[in-house]
């Protein structure tokens, strides 16, 4: 009886302690998960913000454009429906699938390229080349451009730090028991998400 007794007890005492070894193990994944899921909430609502902070941009560049290049109306035209389209997507870093991404980068891969155009016009018009709203206007916009870059390249390297967090072992188990799934980068595409040529020569 008695050595029946002590196996049983043998026998608990190692599966309370697998238990509180799972626990522990359990605790430090999750919160380690949680951590690298806010840092990559930030990031993104960082990139939000420069994207919003370009958007603001526009409408004062298009009225200044318009004042001495009325006859750019498709021009200006583009730059406003590009505006209108990447301001309807709104997402929470949750939401970011491939596909949600894909269609994200498209837009203002798309807002990007009728900027570049609205840009290139002060070439052909020398009032508008020499106004100094509109050279400030685009200092502006350059400076946001390359925020909206370094923003991106931060929320890449958070997804990164985040993806192969929740795919190491043990973390992974956990990932898949608390729901941790895999996020998307910014994929690098030709012609879109690039900074519109802003010279001043």
């Amino acid at each position: 009886m008695a050595k029946n007794f002590s196996t049983g007890t043998i026998v608990l005492v190692v599966l309370l302690g697998l238990a509180v070894v799972f626990g522990i193990g359990a605790y430090s994944n999750y919160n380690g998960m949680v951590s690298k899921d806010e840092i990559v909430t930030t990031a993104w609502s960082d990139v939000q913000s420069q994207y919003q902070r370009r958007s603001d941009l526009i409408p004062n560049l298009v009225n200044t454009v318009k004042g001495y290049a009325k006859h750019e109306s498709e021009t200006l035209e583009g730059v406003i429906a590009a505006r209108a389209k990447a301001t309807q997507i709104t997402m929470s870093a949750d939401q970011l699938t491939p596909e949600n991404m894909k269609q994200i980068q498209q837009a203002q891969g798309e807002l990007s390229a009728a900027l570049g155009k609205l840009l290139a016009v002060r070439e052909n018009y020398p009032d508008l080349k020499a106004n100094q709203q509109f050279s400030e206007l685009q200092a502006q916009l350059e400076g946001t451009e390359n925020r909206i870059n370094e923003s991106r390249r931060i929320f890449n390297q958070a997804v990164q730090d985040y993806n192969v967090t929740i795919r190491r072992f043990p973390a992974n188990i956990f990932a898949g028991l608390f729901g941790f799934e895999k996020k998307t980068k910014f994929e690098a595409e030709a012609g879109a998400e690039k900074a519109p040529s802003v010279s001043f020569d």
